[in-house]
């Protein structure tokens, strides 16, 4: 992951600033940064999204494809993810990037497939024959500190904004099925994301815990909790990064911590991605590029 070299008077004033809940760019320890989220990014794609924060840049692009149920789900669809660190931080140049975007597919694959997180069945098209896979394809454009939370959000964000053609399975009279697609664009199924959750990185400076920590802040963290943690609060995954360790005491004051933070945080998702389906096609669209 992308890292900077901090002196160590840099960091004792980054710790020290902490134990006090007053972080170098003024935010307390369970704050975010402000984030920019905007759906509908890329054509070419059953589904698109961009998420900014801060340096954090990440774009989404969900492509829903037909193929065949897996053997041990009949009736249902799933997901692939790819992760490509395109980042302009040279630790994140080759192998290193590699690595870090093999680490984080992993954990999306974890994260989301979770009981219940996407409805799987309703991508089904015909048991053990036909079903809808929605290939998603995360880009880390830029890399400025809490990738997993921002890239889990971009997913959250462009798995609202797909829309998947309505089939119809039709059978003639010697039991041969055809697919038909239908031609209307607006005659589609959007995905349920209710119960799809969203990545809470908390980072272990000092004696306490923070959010959305930035590069310099995982600089002084030697452990971190990712938790994923759906709209209502509850915790679906965990997973420890880094090389330090963590005490039982301090890993539930972080579920906590990641419950009350994550409701939040989808409250405030949710509720821009309503005001951008509220907008229509009026609403004026700065895109990737932008």
């Amino acid at each position: 992951m992308a890292s900077v070299v901090l002196s160590e008077a840099e960091k004792l004033y980054i710790v020290h600033g902490v134990q006090e809940d007053l972080r170098v760019d003024g935010r307390g320890c369970e704050d975010y940064r402000c984030a920019e989220v905007e759906t509908d990014v890329v054509s070419n794609t059953s589904g698109s999204a961009r998420v900014k924060l801060v340096e954090t840049d990440i774009l989404v692009g969900i492509k829903a494809e037909m193929g065949t149920p897996k053997l041990e789900k009949p009736d249902e669809g799933y997901l692939e993810f790819f992760v490509d660190c395109s980042s302009n931080s040279p630790e994140l140049e080759g192998r290193g990037g590699e690595e870090l975007g093999t680490d984080t597919a992993n954990t999306l694959y974890r994260v989301f497939s979770c009981e219940n997180s996407v409805d799987l069945k309703s991508l089904c098209i015909n048991p053990k024959e036909h079903c809808w896979v929605l290939y998603v394809d995360v880009l880390l454009l830029e890399c400025g500190g809490n990738i997993f939370d921002a890239i889990s959000i971009a997913v959250k964000a462009a798995l609202f904004n797909t829309r998947i053609p309505k089939v119809r399975v039709l059978e003639d009279e010697e039991g041969t099925k055809e697919i038909e697609l239908s031609d209307d664009p607006y005659d589609c199924i959007r995905l349920n994301v209710d119960e799809v959750p969203c990545i809470v990185t908390l980072s272990k400076i000092g004696y306490r815990h923070v959010v959305d920590a930035t590069l310099q802040e995982e600089a002084c963290s030697l452990a971190s909790l990712l938790i994923s943690v759906t709209s209502k609060g509850a915790i679906t995954s965990m997973k420890k990064v880094g090389k330090g360790s963590l005490d039982p005491e301090s890993i539930f004051e972080m579920m906590e911590t990641g419950q009350r933070v994550g409701k939040s945080l989808h409250i405030a998702l949710q509720k821009i991605l309503d005001e951008e389906e509220t907008l229509g096609t009026s609403r004026p669209k700065v895109g990737f590029l932008g």
